[in-house]
Parts: C-alpha cells; structure tokens; sequence
C-alpha cells in the first residue's frame, strides 16, 4: 500500500517538512514517487520510520540513525532488541531520578537532615510519611499525624538504617511465606500481618487494627503501594491486604 507524506506524517505524528528532511539527509526515503513526481511511502519505509523515532526518542544523531539502519548485518528484529534493552536502561534511570527526587521533597518536608548520600542509603524504596500521610487523609487521624511528625523529625541516619533494615527483613519473611504456598490467613501469613502493624506504631505513630485494615484497602486501591509491594513479589499486595484483614479479625 501506498502513503502519501501527508498521511505518514499524521500516521508518525511529524510534520511534513521533518519527512522531507529525512529524504534530503538520507535517513528516510520513499520507495516510490508517483506520476506527478510525489513521495510515495509503502509499508517497509513506514518500519523503517517507526526505528528512526525510537533512536530519535533515545537521543541519537540522525546521521548515526541512518548508518545505523542501513547497516547490512543488522536486522528488523536486532534493531527492536536493542532499542528495548536501551529504553529498558533509560525507564530504570529515570525511575532512579524520580525517586531520588521523591525522597528530597519527603525529607524535606519532614526537616529529616541528612546528607544526598545518606538519603539514598537510608531511604530505599520506602516513603515514610506515607502511611501517617493517608492516615490523616482517610480517618482524620491528626493525632496520628502529628505523632509520626514528631518521632520522625527526631531520627538521625542511624535510626533510618535500624527501620529499614527491621522492614526489609519483615519483607524478605513476607515474601518467603506467600512462595511456600501458605493461604493468606494461615497463622504464619496472619503473625507477618502482626508484625507488619507493630513496625508501624513503633516508628510512626499507634496504627490500630481499623487503620491497619485500611492500610490493607489502600495498598489494592492506590497504585503507589501496589507497585511498591508488587515490586518484592508478584501478587504480594493482594496477599498482605488478606493477611491483614485475617489478622484483624482474629483478633477481634
């Protein structure tokens, strides 16, 4: 089939100028013209658009993307593969520097001093105000808030490393517990749940079985901590909201 540079260039989402300078330099030229002397672009030159847009998106030169793509040993499939594993490098990157940046503001707010590299030390993956955060927000808990506010904003980076070494060894637990096959209200998944609430009002603020359970909604329901969790184990958060919940009502 047969595009005009019109149609490739809404299909792209370029501009028609950008299509013409691509046939000027050498990195895109239509396979045909018709009998008027216009572009015409069949399916293959709309592949070979779609690899010089993601080299483009990647940061590459597009004097490097055209010796690239007409590189005789290289192919299709070797141009997606290694465009993946470089998108692959740059989403990690990025993900890095956004919660680089997450951290700073949090810290921030809680005047928590310390230094770029103990943030990165300490911190982790974990945000800690979040839980006193949605505490306040759910159930009006400003007592609980301000609870958390006031422990936190006296912890040094000793303190940051003894909780996150204490939450990163209940974790490694958790997740061993849901790869043994244990149902998620067996007494061994339901002690994990204990525990789990017991870190919580031990370093932020007295997390009572009707906050714990709400935490448990809220991990299922806000992608933040479902991603978190998902993160240590496929199907960790569904598993922890049922432990907690099971706990919960065992306790009752």
């Amino acid at each position: 089939m047969a595009y005009t540079v019109g149609q490739v260039a809404k299909l792209a989402g370029v501009t028609v100028r950008t299509l013409h300078h691509y046939d000027e330099i050498g990195v895109l030229s239509p396979s045909g013209r018709s009998a008027a002397g216009y572009r015409r672009y069949d399916d293959a030159d709309l592949e070979r658009l779609q690899l010089v847009r993601y080299y483009r998106e990647l940061g590459f030169p597009l004097e490097e993307i055209a010796a690239i793509l007409d590189d005789p040993a290289a192919d299709p499939a070797a141009h997606l593969r290694r465009q993946h594993e470089l998108l692959t490098v740059r989403i990690k990157r990025l993900q890095e520097m956004v919660t680089a940046i997450e951290f700073a503001m949090e810290a921030k707010k809680m005047d928590i001093r310390l230094t770029p590299e103990e943030r990165f030390e300490v911190f982790g993956d974990f945000d800690p105000d979040a839980h006193a955060e949605e505490a306040e927000q759910r159930w009006g808990g400003s007592e609980a808030y301000r609870e958390s506010n006031r422990r936190v904003s006296r912890y040094g980076r000793d303190d940051w490393l003894r909780f996150r070494q204490e939450n990163d060894d209940w974790a490694r637990r958790m997740v061993a517990v849901l790869a043994s096959g244990a149902p998620a209200d067996s007494p061994e998944a339901r002690d994990l749940a204990e525990e789990h609430r017991q870190i919580i009002s031990r370093w932020f603020y007295e997390c009572s079985y009707e906050i714990h359970t709400g935490l448990a909604d809220m991990y299922l329901a806000d992608e933040r901590f479902t991603a978190h969790y998902e993160s240590l184990a496929p199907g960790l958060t569904a598993y922890l909201s049922e432990a907690i919940h099971a706990n919960a009502i065992s306790r009752a």
